[in-house]
């Protein structure tokens, strides 16, 4: 990837425009519908508000998106390239010794393959589960938990969550 720049000329001025207005309809701009998980204990519940108010602006590059409807449970950047949700139960993969996981900025990962080439990486040994669900065309860079993990682990103790 060249860093050169070249001057803007301008006979690049209309086309300059076009993509201004352009940039209005980036994916970082639209909503993205994510359902919330099902209302978790009160404790959990303020572990992911907290969580909510220290995530990143911008995630693998990808600029945060509102959600719909709107919760402190939820989160996305990139529309819905990159999805996350606090608070869900424990998923059934995270008894399994057998799955890959990795650790991020003192945070546990487990790392599950989407039939859609995408990616799920759910949080281990925490006191709230957080899952962050990623599109096939971002998942290739696994970078972009350094931002989340330190959100989760500057808000969401360390320990086993019992819910």
């Amino acid at each position: 990837m060249s860093l050169h720049r070249r001057p803007v000329r301008l006979l690049a001025l209309p086309a300059f425009s076009a993509l201004l207005a352009l940039a209005g309809c980036a994916p970082g701009d639209s909503e993205a519908r994510v359902d919330p998980p099902p209302t978790p204990p009160a404790d959990v519940a303020g572990f992911c508000a907290a969580l909510h108010e220290e995530l990143p602006e911008k995630v693998g590059g990808l600029a945060r998106t509102r959600t719909a409807p709107e919760s402190d449970l939820t989160a996305a950047w990139g529309g819905s390239a990159i999805v996350l949700r606090c608070g869900i139960p424990k998923p059934p993969a995270m008894t399994d010794p057998q799955q890959d996981g990795v650790h991020v900025n003192g945070v546990a990962w487990l790392l599950e393959k989407r039939e859609n080439g995408g990616f799920r990486f759910t949080t281990g040994m925490r006191l709230a589960y957080t899952e962050v669900l990623v599109d096939k065309e971002h998942a290739t860079d696994a970078g972009m938990l350094v931002g989340l993990s330190t959100a989760i682990a500057a808000t969401v103790p360390e320990g086993i969550s019992s819910y």
